[in-house]
């Protein structure tokens, strides 16, 4: 076995190291069925890869009343009252209009996905400045070979509703999930998806999650679902919380 390496995808040049679902009908990079309940899908989209240009801008209407570099005069017509706002010399800089203030401290840069980034790109990119990423690669020799995609329950809104099915399960504190881990059809049988599951967890131990979660689907094609089996949940120290026919629950305590 070669050199194993571990990427967070918080940004497109580790989105591209995503690797291709063994199945070619399916796409990670294009997947969004944990993130819409209703319409999401697992489907390759090949427009879904591009780049999202941003919408343009509506050109403004020139001010008949604005002085020529571009700071509004005084309005004959506005009610005699009306002024420019005053310099606060309390602003923080947030306001919109408000003066630079070199005494205040600057806020930290947030991370986050560019706006025109690939909508799965985005998907991922939520919670970047809260959470942290959402997904993982691993590389072996520096080529990909397993993915995962997990975050906090409320990122995953069918993570949600397939939960509220069993009343049974815990609901504070609330689990982290795990919705998605698969390797390449080239290297599998090596333990790679059990490898980047134990990172996963490590990880979201680190970040404070009590517990972790994964629905994965009794009876669907080995490469037609990301979730797994309940048999392999159980080889990385997930236990059966709900035993269903179609869709249990596996549970891991962190600590």
């Amino acid at each position: 076995m070669g050199v194993l390496r571990i990427v967070d995808v918080t940004d497109e040049a580790a989105f591209g190291l995503v690797p291709p679902c063994a199945d070619p009908g399916f796409d990670h990079r294009t997947c969004d069925y944990w993130e819409d309940a209703d319409r999401g899908s697992k489907a390759a989209r090949a427009s879904w890869l591009a780049a999202t240009p941003p919408p343009l801008a509506t050109p403004r209407r020139p001010n008949p009343f604005g002085e020529p570099d571009g700071e509004p005069a005084v309005n004959p017509f506005a009610p005699a009252g009306a002024r420019r706002p005053a310099f606060n010399p309390f602003a923080t800089g947030d306001e919109e209009g408000a003066v630079d203030n070199p005494f205040a401290p600057r806020p930290a840069a947030k991370p986050t996905a560019r706006a025109d980034a690939p909508r799965k790109l985005g998907l991922l990119g939520r919670g970047l400045a809260v959470f942290g990423s959402y997904a993982k690669v691993l590389l072996e020799e520096g080529e990909p070979v397993a993915y995962a995609q997990f975050g906090p329950l409320s990122a995953y809104p069918r993570a949600l509703r397939l939960r509220e099915l069993y009343r049974q399960l815990p609901v504070s504190p609330l689990p982290a999930v795990i919705t998605c881990v698969a390797t390449t059809a080239a290297a599998r049988h090596r333990g790679h998806a059990r490898r980047l599951v134990e990172a996963v967890c490590d990880d979201l131990a680190a970040r404070g999650f009590a517990a972790v979660e994964a629905y994965p689907e009794v009876g669907a094609r080995a490469d037609a679902t990301s979730a797994a089996t309940p048999a392999f949940w159980e080889t990385v120290g997930f236990a059966v919380a709900v035993d269903d026919r179609r869709f249990p629950v596996m549970r891991r305590e962190l600590g």
